[in-house]
């Protein structure tokens, strides 16, 4: 029977909603294939065993059964596969993954480049600009203590004021945009802003997360999801298209995961042009970040043009059973535990 470490947890701002995607996991894994091993990484970076057999836990409740791990390295080379349901940093960003790497276990995923590359929005950006993909106009600054750097499209690094980033929003995008933390998702620290006043308390909040911060032009549209699934070393899987109804101005993390009003539509209200389109689109922004195994690639369709704007790549989304990534697929007449064979199939072989 194969040894499979399933890992959720970490240290990331996102550590909850990963408790809640790995505890999905287990509860749906084949229990005659696997010998299944818990693994749960405290905030603090503590690595435990979860020897526990209840997986319906709410957002932010604690994990009981927890068995101190204290040779975190022997215990994950005794594994066959590593199954990691991390979200950012330190577990969807690269960094377990070249854990994994040099220890010589397989894995589950996207391996390093492509987990580093995707996790850092501005980065992404770069890699889709290269591709060709159409994203909204953005302008990539940095925050360090009170300093505010602004990194032009040649990587050109000048420090700024307050105001003299506002003019360059001004000049490169306009009002409304949004501002987020490059180095976070589930939308922790995204902040929409529709003034100057708005633009600089939203940096500063953003700030707080990550000193790599992204300004976009918002869009005004569908908020749309796609499921990527690589079904063998060939052959992806791009999913029917879902959209977001979000029950508030944006789809914040509150509206993710906290306000039950929040609702996804499958398929989503776009033409079969349109979704067939994203669905290439979706295809070639994985292989453009060398992706491997799965990812959800997010976009808007433009409410009066329909154009269509690549909004970023997520090596590890949501991976809960009601998660837009799990319900795309199961959409497609995949369900939620042959999604889990076939990427632990794919790590293996």
């Amino acid at each position: 029977m194969l040894k499979l470490g399933v890992v959720f947890g970490g240290m990331s701002t996102e550590h909850d909603v990963s408790v809640l995607s790995g505890m999905s996991v287990l509860k749906n894994l084949d229990k005659e294939k696997y010998k299944i091993f818990a693994l749960y990484i405290a905030e603090n970076g503590d690595w435990f065993e979860y020897r526990g057999n209840n997986y319906d836990y709410e957002i932010g409740d604690k994990i009981p059964e927890l068995y101190k791990i204290e040779d975190v390295i022997g215990y994950l080379k005794n594994m066959d596969c590593i199954f990691p349901v991390l979200h950012g940093l330190y577990g969807e960003d690269g960094t377990i993954q070249g854990l994994f790497e040099l220890i010589k276990v397989p894995y589950v995923g996207c391996k390093v480049l492509s987990s580093s590359i995707s996790m850092n929005k501005a980065y992404t950006k770069v890699i889709f600009e290269k591709a060709k993909l159409n994203q909204a106009q953005y302008i990539h600054i940095k925050k360090i203590d009170d300093k505010l750097i602004y990194i032009d499209k040649e990587f050109n690094q000048n420090e700024c004021t307050k105001n003299e980033i506002i003019d360059i929003v001004l000049k490169e995008i306009n009002f409304p945009v949004f501002v987020k933390p490059a180095n976070s998702g589930s939308s922790v620290g995204v902040t929409k802003a529709k003034n100057e006043k708005e633009l600089i308390d939203a940096i500063n909040n953003a700030g707080m997360f990550d000193k790599d911060i992204l300004v976009e032009q918002g869009i005004v549209g569908k908020e749309v999801e796609c499921a990527v699934l690589q079904v063998s070393n060939e052959e992806l899987k791009t999913s029917t298209v879902g959209q977001i109804l979000s029950a508030e101005e944006f789809y914040s993390y509150n509206a993710k995961y906290k306000n039950n009003k929040s609702l996804t539509k499958i398929p989503a209200d776009i033409s079969k042009d349109i979704e067939k389109r994203i669905q290439e689109i979706a295809e070639k922004a994985f292989r453009a970040v060398d992706g491997r195994g799965l990812a959800r690639v997010d976009f808007f369709v433009e409410n009066i043009t329909n154009k269509i704007y690549i909004n970023e790549i997520n090596t590890l989304p949501g991976f809960t059973s009601i998660s837009m990534y799990s319900k795309l697929l199961e959409a497609d007449g995949i369900p939620y535990n042959k999604i889990l064979d076939i990427l632990i199939n794919l790590a293996i072989n």
